[in-house]
């Protein structure tokens, strides 16, 4: 296994990072698929053994459970001090009022509950997985500025947001000389490539992590388009973000297929490694439900793309509809 900085600092992650959002209770969340815990255990075990350091979590993930889970996995099977963990704050956790959100309340609150269920004393890298337009900015980033003047935090980062949120928020900190964003975990992948845009640009020249979220969008980039699994057809999330340009995407699917069968690699292997060729991402969120799917995951590192490959992934693109800012 590779590591390399996270950003402007000098904490080393793995080049793969394994998210946990597959993870929990199914009947506390919306996804129906997730693993339960023995099943879990596994991936996080074998993730371990391959060397990636990298986890990845949120609170609203299964109501907790994820936590839970990643927590009690890692007592068992890791030194805290050798992995690097995350988790993100935003999701509706409670009905009626202050139950999500990124005001001084509800981060001041839901960094004790994400620590008690992780089992830990603190987390590497706290993460605002959205952007909260009814909270000042002022607000948010005085609160994630004290939880890491506490202890609880020795990072923060961002998720999914317009690349003007981000720098209003980076503003705002070195204003006050608060705490600074050091990561930006964004919608990045060969059928969803808007961030190229703005933000990408702008994180390379602030020296800002990437580490891209849904980098096989869903799945749908290793598999033919017609090909359906119980994920497919039961997530919500993942059909809101790519059916309405599936005809467009289809293409490049096909190519991603065609290179993986010229190299004899996996599909897994050709879209992870397209993603480690940009040279702004430093590590991919890469979710797994099988220990082929890791196994597979790792192999994309030592598989090297020449320019040909890369302009023939990507010269069939279209512009899409902004995803995942809400």
């Amino acid at each position: 296994m590779d590591y390399v900085k996270l950003g402007h600092t000098g904490l080393d992650v793995s080049r793969l990072c394994l998210g946990c959002m597959s993870f929990g209770e199914a009947d506390k969340w919306i996804h129906p698929w997730v693993l339960n815990e023995e099943q879990s255990r596994a991936i996080i075990k074998k993730a371990l053994d391959l060397g990636i350091n990298f986890f990845d979590t949120a609170n609203v993930y299964s109501l907790g459970t994820s936590e839970e889970f990643l927590g009690r996995a890692m007592k068992d099977y890791a030194k805290r001090e050798e992995v690097v963990i995350a988790t993100k704050v935003h999701g509706k956790m409670h009905e009626g009022p202050n139950g999500s959100g990124l005001s001084r309340k509800a981060i001041m609150s839901e960094i004790d509950k994400s620590l008690k269920r992780l089992q830990m004393d603190y987390v590497d890298l706290y993460i605002v997985h959205r952007w909260d337009e009814h909270t000042p900015i002022e607000e948010t980033m005085e609160a994630l500025h004290d939880i890491v003047k506490a202890g609880k935090v020795r990072y923060i980062g961002a998720s999914a947001m317009y690349a003007w949120q981000f720098q209003k928020a980076i503003y705002t900190a070195e204003k006050n000389g608060w705490t600074r964003f050091v990561s930006m975990q964004n919608h990045y992948n060969l059928i969803y490539r808007e961030e190229e845009r703005e933000m990408l640009p702008f994180c390379q020249d602030e020296k800002i992590g990437i580490t891209p979220y849904s980098p096989l969008a869903s799945g749908r980039l290793i598999r033919d388009v017609q090909e359906t699994t119980h994920r497919s057809k039961t997530d919500k999330i993942q059909k809101m973000k790519y059916e309405g340009t599936q005809f467009a995407d289809e293409g490049i699917i096909k190519r991603v297929a065609k290179l993986a069968n010229e190299y004899g690699v996996s599909r897994i292997q050709i879209a992870l490694s397209w993603l480690l060729h940009q040279k702004q991402v430093t590590s991919p969120i890469i979710g797994a439900t099988k220990i082929h799917h890791l196994e597979e995951a790792y192999g994309a590192l030592s598989v090297k793309l020449s320019e040909d490959d890369i302009t023939f992934l990507e010269e069939l693109y279209v512009p899409h509809s902004i995803v995942g800012h809400n």
